[in-house]
């Protein structure tokens, strides 16, 4: 990745801030520390002190204006740090050169403590610039350890966005994206900012979770340089993710309350857990424990490019998700690009893919996949045979589909295999038991759901 100069500048500042000025203090403290004898061996290394700490003000100064011509600050608030790292500069000169020609060491100490106190007021300053204006107090105002949301009571009465998002938005990403600092040209603390978007357009897909360029960021691994929060801040858990993701899936609304909007399976635990401010979510199990190396980005890109979303599965995992549902026609040449990523790809979603038999010889390579979606496909009981290399298949969607229980049961040996999805299939009414038997451990989902009648139910009898 090519660095902007103010991203180059960006990284040199707080060097240039932090240990210089750090030593322009230790230098304003030595001046009264020597006037005690026993810390007179200090004398000498006071000037020293003092020309480092000089020109470290001062350049300090200068990459900070570089700095702020980003744009990506609070041009107020930039503005008075910026006033205020030139006093301490100009200080910081006058202090030498009194140093230098031995003038009233008096005098030089009562300025030292006008270089103390610019250097706290500038301090300040630039840490409300780069961690929000209630950096200091932060800690101390925080409930549940440190949680993004507090407890809410009645969860369906919420404002989903201003009870729920906003605060995970405020807590995980005002630091950069605020009103005091805005990295990208991004600001997400309001509604027409969030829908505009940074430098690099829009952020979030309205009804598109999985599209939008706040969630990819989100679930990238903490060491890459787009991660969103930057590894060294709190981060988002899976759980506030997920709500997230929810929220922008349901047309990213500012106005509807969570009663007001579908829940699927998936978002109504963590609802539940809102109530007691506990949105942690629960560790998928189909997701390998073991580490795998990043997936090679010029397939990820290419893939992306033909319409094929390519997503992590969590976040600082980099093993991926594919899907096709928007790859639209030429799906069978395009899952010949995912050989590559055979390591990493663990759910691939294929339903109302034009796909055929012949494709399945590809599917069949990925060795590492749990979860396997062909619904609406032209597959048969001659494609479905190449699937027993799957050996960690964990769930399968044949919905849809040619397939019969004769080709089905050449998968028993899938002995992982929990979930198996055979409504609106080849299967006969008669195959059921004999597939139950084939996988005694396999949820085998037909579709075919039957209501019990109760007591209290009412039955009509009509008579000719």
């Amino acid at each position: 990745m090519l660095l902007t100069l103010p991203d180059l500048v960006g990284r040199f500042h707080p060097v240039l801030v932090h240990l210089p000025i750090g030593i322009l203090l230790l230098a304003c403290f030595f001046q009264w520390l020597v006037l005690k004898p026993k810390f007179a061996v200090l004398q000498p290394a006071i000037p020293v002190m003092m020309f480092w700490g000089m020109l470290g003000a001062v350049a300090a100064c200068v990459t900070g204006y570089m700095l702020s011509l980003s744009g990506d600050y609070d041009q107020e608030l930039v503005g008075r740090h910026q006033w205020m790292g030139i006093f301490t500069a100009i200080l910081a000169l006058v202090l030498y050169v009194l140093y230098k020609l031995s003038l009233t060491e008096k005098i030089a100490r009562f300025i030292s403590l006008g270089v103390i106190v610019l250097i706290t007021i500038t301090g300040h300053l630039g840490g409300s610039l780069t961690h929000g204006s209630d950096y200091l107090t932060e800690g101390l105002n925080s409930d549940n350890e440190g949680a993004a949301l507090k407890p809410i009571p009645n969860i369906d009465e919420a404002v989903l966005y201003a009870d729920v998002v906003q605060p995970l938005l405020q807590s995980r990403c005002y630091n950069c994206h605020g009103p005091n600092k805005q990295k990208g040209k991004l600001r997400l603390d309001k509604q027409e900012l969030i829908l505009k978007g940074g430098k690099d357009g829009k952020v979030i897909e309205p009804g598109k979770a999985d599209e939008s360029e706040m969630i990819e960021r989100m679930l990238l691994p903490a060491e890459d340089e787009d991660h969103m929060p930057p590894k060294e801040k709190p981060q988002l858990t899976q759980g506030e993710i997920a709500l997230i993701r929810w929220w922008i899936n349901t047309g990213a609304d500012f106005n509807k309350k969570v009663k007001e909007l579908p829940q699927t399976d998936k978002i109504k635990p963590i609802l539940i857990a809102l109530q007691s401010g506990n949105v942690e979510e629960k560790k998928a199990t189909d997701v390998p424990e073991a580490p795998v190396s990043p997936a090679d980005d010029k397939v990820i890109t290419k893939l992306k490019k033909a319409g094929v979303m390519v997503m992590p599965v969590a976040q600082n995992s980099n093993y991926v998700s594919v899907s096709f549902v928007t790859a639209g026609a030429g799906a069978d040449s395009l899952v010949k690009l995912l050989e590559p990523l055979k390591k990493q790809i663990v759910w691939l979603k294929l339903d109302n893919a034009k796909i055929n038999d012949g494709s399945l010889d590809e599917i069949a390579k990925l060795t590492q996949l749990t979860r396997l979606q062909l619904s609406n496909t032209n597959i048969t009981d001659q494609g479905v045979v190449k699937l027993r290399s799957l050996t960690e298949l964990q769930s399968l969607n044949l919905v849809s589909t040619k397939v019969t229980a004769s080709g089905i049961a050449q998968l028993k040996d899938l002995k992982k295999l929990k979930n198996l999805y055979l409504y609106q299939t080849g299967v006969n009414n008669n195959d059921w038991p004999q597939l139950k038997k084939t996988f005694p451990a396999t949820q085998i989902d037909s579709g075919k759901y039957t209501v019990p009648t109760f007591a209290t139910d009412t039955t009509v009898v009509k008579f000719n």
